[in-house]
């Protein structure tokens, strides 16, 4: 899953989003709410962690923007005040959820789970299954029936995306913006390459499932 966390102190972004990559999460920050809208109008993130004292606008003003603009992404507000009206406001502006700093990480960690999960629907957050393949998050691995092989990051982020979009075609620019984000120069068969790392780890694991091309368009599962 990929996370855009919008906070203009340093210190706390660079925890927040080394806590969220050994998570296993993808990880976008940014130091003020104008970049922090230009790259949440994407609508490529899963989630948004959102202060609301920020540079250049807002999180409030990013938070209506976003919501103007039919982006429903589930978003975090993070704020130092504890007064009731700001939470209020934040939620009456479209946020879902907020957390008061300072904050637990393992309560941010589960409110993020919480925001990520498909409504009434319990979720293993530890793995991703489908045809008898499993995902592991904690090991980063692909099982199946007794059988194990370890992923690169990159590897685990695209069969993620695979797992959760199952019998949908998943666009090869849809996976550069979520793994390498939008501004990068990788070419189409850098993930050619990624996929056909794929292929051969979910074949020695005896998996009764393949990544299939969709000429011109991109991957789905089979």
């Amino acid at each position: 899953m990929k996370i855009l966390i919008v906070e203009d102190e340093i210190q706390l972004t660079d925890a927040l989003s080394e806590l969220l990559k050994r998570n296993m999460y993808s990880v976008d920050t940014f130091y003020n709410g104008i970049d922090g809208l230009d790259n949440a109008l994407t609508g490529i993130y899963d989630c948004i962690i959102l202060d609301i004292m920020l540079p250049g606008m807002n999180g409030l003003d990013v938070l209506n923007n976003l919501r103007a603009e039919k982006i429903n992404t589930p978003v975090l507000l993070l704020t130092a005040r504890s007064e009731i009206d700001d939470k209020i406001k934040g939620l009456d502006c479209g946020a879902d959820d907020y957390l008061t700093k300072p904050f637990v990480t393992g309560e941010l960690l589960a409110r993020i789970r919480a925001l990520t999960r498909r409504k009434g629907e319990f979720v293993d957050e530890n793995k991703f299954e489908y045809n008898n393949l499993v995902l592991h998050k904690n090991t980063c691995s692909i099982s199946c029936n007794g059988n194990n092989i370890k992923l690169s990051l990159k590897e685990y982020y695209i069969m993620e995306m695979l797992i959760a979009n199952h019998g949908q075609i998943l666009p090869k620019e849809r996976i550069i913006e979520k793994i390498w984000g939008s501004e990068n120069d990788i070419e189409y068969n850098n993930i050619e390459v990624y996929i056909s790392f794929l292929r051969k780890k979910i074949s020695s694991i005896s998996a009764p499932v393949q990544i299939k091309t969709a000429r011109g368009i991109g991957y789905f599962l089979e």
